[in-house]
């Protein structure tokens, strides 16, 4: 059997490998356009800062030894540019010119290529670069080398934007990133997402949200916004999000689906006999809303490039969808996630609750515990897991993977309050975070506690109610209060209920929404209509800065 697979790197090279660990006597070709057929793209962004110091550590295999450890036939800038599906031949342009290969199976893996909007002034700029492959870091760090720029303006802040951010700014670079959501990283919600907002900045990167780049002036060393402010750029790099690379797969007559997408269907077969894709180029199934979606990220590319080369063996295996884990290192500080976040709920018409929890990466009465923000996004009604976000300095990565983990195994929340850790008071803590989501989760699921979001206290504030804040009185002198908020420390509530109108809502804070959980209750079982402020002081503060007094 002859099995050609256009492109590596992810999914094409684990279908590759995994295919001649089940297949050891078939023919297996791999056809990729540019120079290098497995590469460590996520590890750009390290190589232009300097902390991946050698160049070839960015390459994880080469030509050479795939052929001798896999005897594959790897031919580098080869690139297909026609598949003929009923004759079962893949034509290709290589350094000696063009031929026709045929094929029993052929799997594309073309990836994704960054979207480049049509700006006008643009074309004319010489200082203007992407980041997806070897050759785009050579270029860029080839520029920083020589032309020793000053002002840098990274134009996207999702997670390849941020990252290409902080190496700048570890080059020495003065650096300003650019963002057309309301806040960076718009796969999280808004105040999870400030807090890597306020670290850009507290790092000296300048930080414009809702507002696009409307022009590029001298040869692009102006970059002018929407809002009319103007840029000084000597380096300025595209990071606004990826389109399928679909060209191939288009001329060829194969169905494609949302935004140019390859469609394909369980089995990773697309609308033409015989041919497969996985990877950045395919539609995939968000596996909580089971709805067509994209989801360019190397985990998922790999599992689909090793389930391809099962069902092409004769193993039975279900392209079952993905979930969209992610996580981005800004400089001290990590931001994950997992699943859908309250936009993609509300655009899917869920009915969704969420809950904030503050707590440290290991047990704080152990040195060097560090704060962990986290956010789980739930059904109120039974329990299903919708997503989590999750910011801090250490331990994000560990909870957001156990929530995936979570979801991915249909848990509920109910049992997160189940899971048992490893502890140590080096390594967590005897109530894990993710058991304190579980905890906060169920409590509104079973009707102990009822909560609202920051962004809804305005409307309550409107309403009516009464707010209290049941922090101790120094936290509140030290800290600040949100406007409008009566103290009343926890300790004292009970000796004080006769200041709080039993014939108004109550809505309650402390810092980080456990203490005003248990003001909760207390209230409650006294009669009063109380709810929780979700991640109360902590998380109101850092998205409503100004209603701190």
């Amino acid at each position: 059997m002859r099995i050609v697979i256009v492109g590596g790197v992810a999914g094409g090279m684990s279908a590759a490998t995994r295919l001649r660990r089940l297949q050891e006597d078939a023919e297996i070709i791999i056809l990729e356009k540019g120079p290098y057929v497995s590469f460590a793209n996520c590890g750009l962004p390290y190589f232009v800062s300097g902390e991946i110091v050698k160049r070839e550590n960015l390459l994880v295999q080469t030509p050479d030894r795939l052929k001798a450890r896999f005897n594959l036939d790897v031919r580098v800038n080869s690139e297909a540019v026609a598949i003929d599906g009923d004759q079962k031949e893949i034509h290709v342009r290589g350094e000696e010119g063009e031929y026709a290969l045929t094929y029993d199976k052929l799997i594309l893996s073309p990836g994704a290529r960054p979207f480049v909007p049509n700006t006008p002034g643009l074309q004319e700029a010489k200082n203007v670069f992407t980041m997806r492959n070897v050759p785009d870091v050579d270029a860029v760090t080839k520029y920083i080398e020589e032309k020793n720029p000053k002002n840098a303006v990274v134009i996207g802040a999702g997670f390849i934007g941020l990252e290409m951010a902080e190496a700048l700014k570890h080059k020495g670079l003065h650096v300003s990133v650019v963002e057309m959501a309301p806040h960076v990283l718009p796969p999280f919600d808004e105040e999870m997402a400030m807090f890597i907002q306020k670290e850009l900045k507290k790092n000296g990167i300048d930080v414009y949200t809702g507002v696009a780049a409307s022009g590029f002036l001298n040869e692009g060393n102006v970059v002018e916004l929407q809002n009319g402010v103007k840029l000084e750029s000597d380096l300025t790099i595209m990071s606004v999000g990826v389109l399928p690379e679909n060209t191939l797969a288009q001329t060829a007559g194969i169905a494609l689906g949302m935004r140019g997408g390859i469609l394909v269907d369980e089995s990773y077969e697309t609308s033409v006999k015989d041919v497969y894709a996985v990877g950045d180029a395919i539609i995939v199934k968000n596996q909580i809303l089971s709805e067509d979606t994209m989801i360019p990220l190397a985990n998922p590319a790999n599992r689909q490039g090793r389930q391809v080369a099962d069902v092409i063996s004769g193993y039975r295996r279900k392209n079952r969808g993905s979930i969209g884990t992610a996580i981005v290192r800004v400089f001290n500080l990590s931001g994950a996630s997992v699943g859908l976040n309250e936009r993609q709920l509300k655009m899917a018409g869920k009915t969704y609750k969420a809950v904030h929890v503050t707590a440290n990466d290991h047990a704080g009465y152990f040195p060097g515990a560090t704060s962990i923000y986290l956010k789980l996004l739930f059904n109120p009604e039974d329990g299903t897991i919708y997503g989590a976000q999750g910011v801090g300095e250490k331990g994000v990565d560990k909870r957001i993977d156990i929530i995936a983990t979570a979801i991915k195994g249909h848990l509920m929340v109910e049992d997160l309050m189940e899971l048992e850790f490893t502890y140590a008071p080096p390594f967590g803590s005897a109530k894990d975070p993710v058991n304190m989501l579980g905890y906060a989760a169920t409590n509104i699921v079973e009707g102990f506690s009822d909560s609202i979001q920051w962004h809804e206290l305005e409307k309550k504030r409107e309403e009516g109610a009464f707010l209290l804040d049941v922090r101790d009185e120094s936290e509140v002198r030290r800290a600040g209060a949100i406007r409008g908020f009566v103290n009343i420390p926890l300790n004292s509530l009970r000796e004080r209920l006769s200041e709080i109108p039993k014939d108004q809502e109550v809505v309650v804070s402390c810092a980080s929404a456990q203490r005003s959980y248990m003001a909760e209750r207390l209230l409650k079982q006294k009669g009063y209509k109380a709810m929780n402020l979700s991640g109360a002081f902590n998380i109101y503060s850092m998205v409503k800065s100004e209603e701190i007094i």
